[in-house]
């Protein structure tokens, strides 16, 4: 008698063996159909509705969707990625352990870590550039809390730069006339846009994350959190409940080929920006200086030159 197919278990041991990796679910459906292929196609000859490989292969995606829930209450090392697609995993590490094995030497050695092929949080900066771009045609610029002062104490900065800001031309399809007459008579011809990025996201440290991106995007007229990973299933959930009281949104930035990246949650537009505050920015750091006087530029010309900003290559 031909043994029944085992999902969960050929789940697990997959991933178990290959412990850190990350898999589809797809894609851990096609390993299952190469490795298991008598008891794969037992399992499709006992069915009614499955006629054909390609069906089989996404019975078994549907089915390993549906267990996750139950097979992760049940082994905890088993995890997930959140946005799309959702990716699994197996690891043994707490999710405090894997924030920190992620930013392990980042600060320090940015360079080190690309030479060694190893994803650092620098790496984010040019390719979350190049989504506002693409998607948005949002100016970008990045800002380095290493060119900030530090009149106030080790301490007295923290959390109030944003990694990356950005202007967004709201009048770039616009009759010239018209662009003209609202330089005239409106400063609403720009939206600001302020982002902090992140290597990953779990239960661990969204809390702090999300309140690090309130701190220093409270200036702007849209403030998102970005992240290269977004892990646990009770991550984004959390995410969206802080949202609905401070309005910051989160970009799934898909390092892989960035114009693929997601807005899993939109920011809640301000109408106005904070002055203050932004006066705080700029009298601190010499980045936000150089945005500040790069807006005030497209003020007074009406235009905004590619080469200024952080923007592909592409569009320079």
């Amino acid at each position: 008698m031909q043994e029944k197919l085992n999902l969960s278990k050929a789940l697990l041991s997959f991933l178990k063996e290959r412990a850190g990796e990350k898999f589809t679910a797809r894609q851990i459906a096609e390993w299952v159909f190469a490795t298991y292929p008598d008891e794969c196609q037992a399992k499709k000859a006992s069915s009614k509705f499955i006629t054909d490989d390609a069906g089989l292969v996404q019975q078994l995606v549907a089915e390993i969707s549906s267990q996750r829930p139950a097979l992760q209450r049940r082994y905890p090392e088993l995890k997930t990625t959140e946005g799309r697609p959702r990716k699994y995993y197996y690891s043994e590490k707490s999710d405090s352990a894997e924030v920190a094995a992620a930013e392990a030497g980042q600060a320090e050695a940015p360079a080190a870590d690309a030479a060694a092929g190893k994803l650092g949080e620098h790496a984010l900066y040019p390719m979350l550039s190049q989504y506002l771009w693409e998607e948005f045609r949002v100016f970008s610029k990045r800002i380095d809390e290493k060119k900030s002062s530090n009149k106030r104490g080790p301490n007295g900065n923290r959390w109030l730069y944003p990694d990356v800001v950005g202007m967004e031309d709201l009048g770039a399809e616009w009759h010239q006339e018209v662009r003209d007459c609202v330089n005239q008579y409106s400063d609403k011809r720009t939206r600001l846009w302020s982002f902090e990025a992140k290597l990953l996201i779990n239960r661990s440290n969204a809390r702090e994350c999300f309140f690090q991106a309130v701190s220093n995007s409270s200036w702007a007229n849209f403030g998102y959190l970005v992240a290269a990973e977004i892990e646990g299933q009770d991550t984004l959930k959390e995410l969206r409940m802080l949202f609905a009281a401070h309005g910051i949104g989160l970009i799934k930035l898909d390092t892989e080929n960035p114009v693929d990246s997601q807005v899993l949650i939109p920011a809640r537009e301000r109408d106005e920006i904070d002055w203050d505050m932004a006066n705080r920015l700029a009298t601190e750091n010499k980045d936000f200086l150089g945005f500040v006087k790069l807006v005030k530029q497209f003020y007074q010309t009406g235009e905004a030159r590619a080469a200024d900003w952080d923007l592909p290559t592409a569009a320079v």
